[in-house]
Parts: C-alpha cells; sequence; structure tokens
C-alpha cells in the first residue's frame, strides 16, 4: 500500500478555463494528439460518509504516486495530479481515444467538518483513498445563571 503526502492549506482557489477546455476537446476528439496547451480533465470521485468519517475515492488510473498532491482544510479536499500520455509505438494510429491525460485539479467540499491534522491517504491500484475524520459536534451545555449578588 502507497502513501501519499498531504499539506494541509487554509486556502483553496479554484481557477476556471471552461471554454479553452471546450475548444480543445472539439479538435482533441479529431486527433488525440492535438493540444492548444496543457491538457486538463477530470478524474471519476466519490465521496462516503459514516458516523465517524469521511472517505474519498478518486478513480486516477495509469498517474505515478509522485504526481499527485492533496491538500486538505476543515471543509474541502483538493486533489491535482498528473497522467503523462503514453503511445505504444512510433508506428501507431489511433482508431479510439478515450483515456484522458494531462493533468486534473478537483475541488470536493465535505458534507461536514473534518480533523484535518489526522487525515491519510493511500494509492492502491489505480484507487486513491483519503480518510478524514469528523469533527465532534459540539454538545449545548446549561450553565446556571447567578443574580448580580453571586447567588444560584
Amino acid at each position: 500500500m502507497d502513501y501519499i503526502k498531504i499539506s494541509l492549506k487554509s486556502d483553496l482557489d479554484q481557477a476556471g478555463a471552461d471554454f479553452k477546455k471546450t475548444i480543445e476537446d472539439m479538435f482533441q476528439s479529431m486527433n488525440p494528439m492535438f493540444s492548444l496547451s496543457e491538457r486538463t480533465w477530470k478524474p471519476l470521485m466519490d465521496i462516503y460518509e459514516t458516523p465517524e468519517e469521511i472517505i474519498v475515492m478518486a478513480a486516477i488510473a495509469g498517474i505515478k504516486k509522485g504526481d499527485l498532491e492533496v491538500e486538505i482544510n476543515t471543509r474541502a479536499v483538493r486533489i491535482r495530479g498528473r497522467r503523462s500520455f503514453m503511445l505504444p509505438g512510433e508506428k501507431t494510429k489511433f482508431c479510439l481515444a478515450e483515456i484522458q491525460y494531462g493533468t486534473f485539479e478537483r475541488i470536493l467540499f465535505l458534507p461536514a467538518q473534518i480533523v484535518s491534522e489526522t487525515a491519510t491517504a493511500t494509492y492502491t491500484n489505480g484507487f486513491l483513498q483519503i480518510r478524514m475524520a469528523k469533527k465532534p459536534i459540539d454538545k449545548p451545555r446549561k450553565i446556571p445563571i447567578e443574580d448580580e449578588t453571586g447567588d444560584l
């Protein structure tokens, strides 16, 4: 089982390049080698919740552990990485090209606050799993009301 390095951040920004990606996708469907710039894609992900923890699963087969980065705070997870293009041979001609290559970034907002310091990540068989303990819910506490003389 491989472990992924996790860095804790308080600010999770997300840059949008939807228009550029749409144009690139149009040309990419005609020729998989076409690229205006660095290709981006979104891997499939699941979020599971138990009473004690939140689990994120990401399907990212073909990505080296060193090309992955996970950042978390109490409310969100950012997963970034890169899948390098692998051409099987020099005289290869595409008949179908569906596997996405290049960089990806996903920011997932969590259904509950987590304890970021105890989070763990593993990468096995093409799946990245991030486990995060939920923050305990603060229970209301009754306090006595005193009068001005200090009597209860």
